[in-house]
């Protein structure tokens, strides 16, 4: 049967009882790039959509999720859950049945599987689903930020879907036949071909108070094993008070000091107790264990000035909280997205790209067809095959007030 010709009670029933999207599995720091996975682990996996976030088809089922939505907050919505903050696979009581009729609400969970007091394989399934839907990682255990996005009012949800619909409407058009989303809310890089996702990638993107724009632009080059030159906000707003504290840290990250001749300066010979420091370039050495850029730089030509790259802090990638940078994108397994934006340009497939990174050497690679790259912000979205998604308001642009589970992330050393 297809899409359009479920009945309305149908595509309740298939909207809420989807399977979504899976989030980043938590991985190891010292982990080689290429060795992450951003999906979850075999017994953790979540069937995932291939449905671009940004097509017609998700749009139908963003309207259709609204429908469905609206139609469920007629009929009670979901009750709030009193959980504890921790529980796992073998708690008993009374709190399992509360969760246990709250996945099946929305359809994480199958209401065939009954209202036993024990969390059991099932429950364990059914909070995998939500978590994947919510951004979250896909443990199966219960935590603080899963009790606040169980909790998050149905109302609510419903004002994202109506706003959200909107902005998948303005990108409703032909955006090219391949081509890049970054969707900042759910820090997440998703590669277009064909009309399906050809791969995803977690990302680390802006902090709140220093967001990472909306653009739109072409990728035109991969620049590898790049210098790092500190952006002059970086300078005043990190770099300063950085050196105030810890007199090494421009020599321990090998960061030179350049003057206006071009020679360089000690940084015994600055003031740092001024903005002195404003007035000369520092650049980072280039070195994909130590350099902020990693291996790989990917060029996004825009009035702001931001790109995406590598990082030498993958741990992040296992985070669920990935809002950490100035306002460029991070990218989890790099190497596979330059293959897939190199692929059709002569001469550089993963071996050389591999080769060329491993070199140290700094080379541009041009890219045949520049590739079209969106930065957008979608908090909420639906696909024919992948449920319900929903991402904290990070930015606050849906004006629906602050975000629940980002609330309770912290304060993140970056």
């Amino acid at each position: 049967m297809s899409q359009l010709s479920l009945t309305r009670r149908e595509t309740v029933l298939a909207l809420l009882s989807s399977a979504a999207t899976a989030a980043a599995a938590p991985a190891l720091a010292q982990q080689a790039e290429w060795r992450q996975s951003y999906d979850a682990g075999a017994r953790n996996a979540v069937a995932r959509s291939s449905t671009p976030m940004l097509s017609a088809e998700a749009l139908q089922a963003t309207e259709q999720a609204i429908v469905a939505y609206r139609d469920l907050a007629a009929r009670g919505g979901w009750p709030q859950v009193q959980l504890p903050e921790r529980m796992s696979v073998g708690a008993k009581g009374p709190g399992v049945v509360a969760l246990r009729r709250r996945l099946i609400v929305t359809g994480d969970l199958d209401a065939a599987a009954g209202e036993s007091s024990i969390y059991d394989s099932y429950v364990e399934a059914g909070v995998r689903r939500f978590q994947s839907r919510v951004g979250l990682s896909t443990t199966g255990s219960i935590n603080r930020a899963t009790v606040a996005a169980l909790n998050v009012p149905i109302d609510r949800r419903i004002r994202q879907l109506e706003t959200n619909v909107v902005r998948l409407r303005s990108w409703s058009g032909n955006l090219g036949n391949r081509y890049v989303v970054a969707n900042i809310p759910a820090a997440a890089v998703e590669t277009v071909e064909n009309g399906h996702v050809a791969t995803r990638h977690a990302a680390g993107v802006g902090r709140a108070d220093r967001q990472s724009p909306l653009l739109q632009t072409k990728i035109p080059e991969i620049n590898f094993n790049p210098n790092w030159t500190v952006p002059a906000s970086i300078i005043r707003k990190d770099l300063i008070p950085k050196m105030r504290k810890e007199p090494n840290y421009l020599a321990e990250n090998r960061i030179r000091i350049i003057g206006p001749s071009g020679a360089e300066i000690p940084s015994s010979q600055v003031n740092w107790n001024s903005d002195e420091a404003t007035r000369y370039t520092f650049r980072q050495d280039p070195g994909g264990e130590f350099n902020s850029l990693g291996f790989v730089r990917i060029n996004t030509p825009s009035k702001d000035g931001v790109y995406m790259h590598d990082t030498p802090s993958k741990g992040i990638f296992g985070d669920d909280y990935r809002f950490v940078s100035s306002g460029c994108i991070r990218v989890q397994n790099v190497r596979d997205y330059i293959g897939w934006l190199l692929k059709e340009t002569p001469g550089w497939d993963r071996a050389k790209i591999d080769e060329t990174i491993q070199s140290g050497e700094r080379v541009n690679a041009r890219i045949s067809n520049p590739v079209p790259c969106y930065w957008v912000y979608v908090t909420a979205w639906a696909t024919p095959d992948g449920g319900v998604q929903f991402r904290d308001d990070i930015y606050n642009k849906d004006g629906l007030g602050p975000a629940p589970v980002a609330a309770l992330q912290g304060d993140q050393d970056i």
